[in-house]
């Protein structure tokens, strides 16, 4: 059955449930920890700089919080352009299949481009085989390049 959602900017007020999204995510990549306070002063970043990133946020007939994306504007050389990193998508595992996480991608990339982007780039956990058969099925596209990290 296909669930009614809207797609909104994140305010402040959503962070306790921005947070709660992000527990699921980080439940599935291994690279990441749950940290409240951590999640919290990132997403309080993200919404009160809107001139370098957006949270986008589904919210379901009831007005819960259903599913979240984050996008960040980075310099690209290579394009001589902004580049769109896009973060943190995860839907509620009730509305997977219904349409939420295309449309929150679709309105991350539909910000990204308003702001100059010319090319988005995410990244994907290399074990969470249907995030990657996903982003696939939507056209995105495997690159050469290997994410590498290091704490500061």
């Amino acid at each position: 059955m296909k669930q009614n959602f809207v797609i909104e900017n994140a305010s402040n007020q959503d962070i306790p449930a921005l947070i709660n999204l992000l527990v699921i995510l980080f439940g599935i990549e291994a690279d990441f920890q749950a940290d409240a306070e951590k999640q919290k002063e990132g997403l309080s970043q993200l919404i009160n700089h809107p001139e370098n990133g957006v949270i986008k946020l589904a919210k379901n007939e009831k007005r819960k919080v259903i599913g979240m994306i984050s996008a960040q504007l980075v310099i690209s050389t290579a394009q001589g352009s902004p580049s769109a990193w896009i973060e943190d998508m995860v839907i509620e595992e009730a509305y997977r299949g219904d349409g939420v996480g295309k449309a929150l991608l679709d309105e991350a990339l539909i910000w990204s481009k308003n702001k100059g982007a010319t090319r988005a780039q995410l990244l994907v956990d290399t074990e969470n085989t249907s995030a990657l058969g996903y982003y696939a099925h939507l056209g995105w596209e495997i690159t050469q390049l290997q994410a590498h990290k290091i704490f500061l």
